[in-house]
């Protein structure tokens, strides 16, 4: 077994979303370049231009490199920055989800389509109609229907679309008020836009109020993730600047979600970005430190552990 080592050590990844397709697991990282830059809040020094999927079909084994699945200079809206994806399936066609700067500096998030889950795939001229920000999530319900979580504050904008449109001075909310909640939309048949306006997926605490923006503990800040356990819908995120991820859970798709704990204390560099899996039977965490560069936060290593459940269905807090 390979828990909590470097799955991948020939380029620096991160930001795995894992996927099962075809009875085969397929992980879709951000590919870290190799370079010199300057840590910022703004994320300036996260510089990825290119995507590399990976497969494994052995927990003890490296998985695959199975090549450049898609480049920045083929994604006609984009300037800069492919952020953290993440890929879905309908009928024989697979989607890939990613954030990017457009022309104008704002994140976006695209969609490129392929007739293979390792790639390559053909991103679509233009971004989706009325995305905005970064870290797209997508999680298929038992009925076939699709929904995307996305959101990011600081760096990846979310706190800069408050008001409904974007204000390039916008800023997270400070104090006692309603933090920034990331956003949620169920997905076009056609898997290509959004067929909803996306809208707040709310996070409470266990008196059912919103988490409030002074909780940076519990707070939402990037990173969203939503799976399924025994009937009941899990979602888990980053809380950024406190450097855990945490999980909150709803029986309802839309929520609210009550907070419910943390599933991994903080990683070795600035944060960590996760995805939650099923796999021949057994639930797995990806997510990603800096142990190949020794912390430095732009060069990330993926990683995985076994996750387990207690009988009332919470998730048993790891230490990386």
């Amino acid at each position: 077994m390979l828990e909590k080592k470097p799955l991948i050590t020939h380029m620096y990844t991160a930001d795995p979303s894992a996927n099962v397709f075809n009875g085969k697991l397929y992980i879709y990282p951000s590919h870290d370049r190799d370079i010199e830059m300057e840590s910022n809040d703004n994320g300036d020094q996260y510089d990825m231009d290119d995507y590399h999927i990976f497969e494994m079909d052995d927990m003890t084994k490296a998985p695959k490199d199975l090549g450049l699945a898609l480049h920045l200079r083929d994604v006609p809206w984009a300037s800069k920055q492919l952020w953290a994806p993440d890929a879905a399936k309908k009928g024989d066609t697979y989607y890939f989800y990613f954030p990017a700067r457009d022309k104008d500096g704002i994140f976006r998030i695209g969609v490129a389509v392929g007739k293979n889950p390792g790639g390559p795939f053909k991103a679509q001229p233009n971004p989706i109609k009325g995305s905005f920000s970064i870290d797209p999530c997508v999680f298929t319900d038992d009925d076939g229907a699709s929904y995307m979580g996305f959101g990011g504050i600081w760096g990846g904008q979310l706190d800069k679309w408050v008001s409904g449109s974007f204000d390039p001075k916008g800023d997270e909310p400070t104090g006692d008020v309603p933090a920034v909640c990331p956003k949620f939309a169920r997905l076009s048949d056609d898997m290509l836009e959004f067929a909803e306006k996306p809208r707040d997926l709310v996070i409470v605490d266990e008196k059912g109020v919103p988490l409030k923006a002074n909780d940076h503990d519990r707070r939402y800040f990037e990173g969203p993730w939503l799976h399924k356990y025994n009937g009941t819908y899990y979602f888990s995120y980053s809380t950024g600047d406190t450097h855990q991820l945490v999980y909150a859970t709803s029986k309802n798709i839309y929520g609210p979600y009550t907070w419910r704990g943390v599933i991994l204390t903080p990683v070795l560099g600035w944060t960590t970005h996760h995805s939650i899996v099923e796999y021949r039977g057994k639930w797995y965490l990806f997510y990603h430190d800096c142990e190949l560069s020794k912390g430095i936060n732009h060069k990330r290593c993926v990683k995985f552990c076994s996750l387990e459940y207690r009988p009332d269905g919470s998730i048993v807090t790891m230490n990386p």
